[in-house]
This record gives structure tokens, C-alpha cells and sequence, in this order.
């Protein structure tokens, strides 16, 4: 179901309904596992994405102009920029302990969720259906073969106790 480059606001709504659809089923997966991500956030994303891509659509409408002109209008940059700044958020969600990167899944969710917004906006309604449902099964579907793959993994455990021979032969012991 390709859409027209000048939506009329029955079709605007639908590719925002959809957007908002998107980045709430991806969303739902980041709160079920308590990642800082959620459904709010995913569902703006997806939203901004949609609304600069709608807005793209709506001024590619300014071809036309005089070869001498002085305005040259490259609106698809709007959507590099959109993932650009996305990117730079979502390396905001990275976080390094030690060795140890948390966050990467989540930032790629939200890139993904942006390049669906954007695939909507830009009237590509069922690319955006379909990106959303791989992404969904890969979050959903993916997690327990992903949990199953040994790791290696690396501490550093330091205890504190009052000088006591006999806890620290326990202790000793324990370890």
C-alpha cells in the first residue's frame, strides 16, 4: 500500500497511528526487561521520525525552482539527520562497566524505531508493519537463544569485615 508524497490528513493520521503502534509494541519489549527505554519513548522517536518524513514529503513539492535559484532544497538530508541525532541518543543509552557494555540493544532500538517512523512517514506503510514485526519477533524470540550463548565474564568482589581469624577462614572457604 504505497501512499501519494502529499498526503491528505485521513492518510497523515493513519501513518501517525501506525508509527504509534510500532514504537509501542517495540517499547512494551524494553520495559518488560527494565531497560531505560520504554514505551513513551520508543513511541516519540517512531513519532518524530514520521512527522520530519511527513514534513519531507510535503516539501518535495518545491522542484520547480529556476536553475539560477538560490534555494536548493535537499530534504531527504532531513532523514540522515534524523538518524544521525537518534545515533548520538542512543549512545547515550550505552553504558560501560568495566568490560561489561549494557544499553546496545536499546539503542538499536531506538534507531530501528526511528527508521520505521521514518518508512511510515514516508508512505511506506507496510515496510513499517513488516520492520516492526522482525524487530518484535528479534527482541521477543531471540532473547532466550541470546541467554543460552556462554560468556565469559569477569569480577572484581571485595569484602570488608572487623580482623576476625576465624570469618576470614570461613570466608576463605566460601570463596
Amino acid at each position: 500500500m504505497e501512499m501519494p508524497f502529499h498526503p491528505s490528513w485521513p492518510e497523515i493520521a493513519l501513518r501517525l497511528a501506525v508509527t504509534v503502534l510500532a514504537g509501542g509494541i517495540l517499547g512494551a519489549n524494553r520495559v518488560q526487561r527494565g531497560h531505560a527505554t520504554g514505551i513513551r519513548t520508543t513511541i516519540l522517536v517512531g513519532l518524530a521520525a514520521c512527522v520530519a518524513m511527513i514534513q519531507a514529503n510535503s516539501l518535495l513539492a518545491t522542484h520547480g525552482n529556476a536553475p539560477d535559484s538560490f534555494v536548493r532544497m535537499d530534504v531527504m538530508r532531513l532523514a540522515l539527520g534524523i538518524l544521525t541525532g537518534v545515533g548520538f541518543i542512543g549512545a547515550g543509552a550505552i553504558l560501560r562497566k568495566g568490560p561489561i557494555l549494557t544499553g546496545v540493544t536499546t539503542a538499536a532500538t531506538m534507531w530501528m524505531t526511528t527508521a520505521i517512523g521514518l518508512a511510515i512517514g514516508g508512505g511506506q506503510v507496510i515496510l513499517g508493519v513488516v520492520a516492526t514485526t522482525i524487530s518484535a519477533a528479534t527482541l521477543w524470540s531471540l532473547k532466550p537463544i541470546d541467554n543460552r550463548i556462554p560468556r565469559e565474564r569477569h569480577g572484581t568482589l571485595t569484602l570488608r569485615f572487623q580482623a576476625d581469624e576465624a570469618v576470614a577462614l570461613d570466608l576463605n572457604d566460601m570463596i
